[in-house]
């Protein structure tokens, strides 16, 4: 069965030829995935693209959210990336939460949203604490518009409290951290053939 992947970086940083260590998270997961036959056909830096505030999946001229949002459905898992500022999630992060709301009106004839069947992990670096709370946001929050989060479903790395190492400034990626990838895709490529072949009832 052909799965597919696709990664938003929710960077602050909106030029892609900026470093990101969200890209360097992600491209650890990439590498794991694709031990599970899992192809990640883009990684997409959302502060690059003009996503207007608001709950609609369409908030008029020049919102580029549409195209990204059908993008995002076309794949069977997203990989939800994202640096911890403040000690939660960034607001790049939120927007797209924020823009996921509008699919608790878009349900089918069984009551499913576009998001049904699909699986979504997270990508979360920092160099304070917060990596837990900020993938507890984010899993309610996609949970609640219809995304299935499978069992060790974030992969994170934050550094020493107040330091000025960035997981893209590592020599090379921890063992822990590789380890985590690993059970992230494992469980995430599992969880998404199983729904494909046999969607939610609704």
């Amino acid at each position: 069965m052909t799965l597919k992947a696709i990664a938003l970086n929710c960077s602050l940083k909106g030029k892609v030829e900026s470093p990101s260590s969200t890209d360097a998270m992600i491209a650890v997961l990439e590498e794991a995935f694709a031990d599970r036959d899992v192809t990640l056909t883009e990684t997409v830096r959302v502060a690059g693209l003009d996503i207007k505030p608001g709950v609609s999946s369409d908030e008029g001229d020049g919102d580029a959210w549409p195209q990204l949002r059908d993008k995002i459905l076309e794949h069977d898992i997203l990989i939800f990336g994202g640096p911890i500022w403040m000690g939660q999630i960034g607001s790049v992060a939120k927007r797209v939460l924020e823009r996921m709301d509008a699919f608790l009106g878009e349900t089918d004839d069984q009551g499913r949203m576009p998001s049904y069947g699909k699986i979504a992990v997270a990508a979360i670096v920092g160099n304070e604490d917060g990596a837990h709370f900020s993938s507890a946001q984010l899993f309610q929050a996609l949970n609640d518009v219809g995304w299935t989060i499978p069992a060790v479903a974030a992969c994170y790395w934050v550094g020493e409290a107040m330091g000025s190492v960035d997981f893209k400034d590592l020599q090379e990626t921890p063992e822990k951290v590789s380890k985590t990838a690993k059970m992230v895709a494992g469980n995430a490529a599992h969880l998404a053939g199983l729904l494909k072949s046999a969607p939610y009832p609704g």
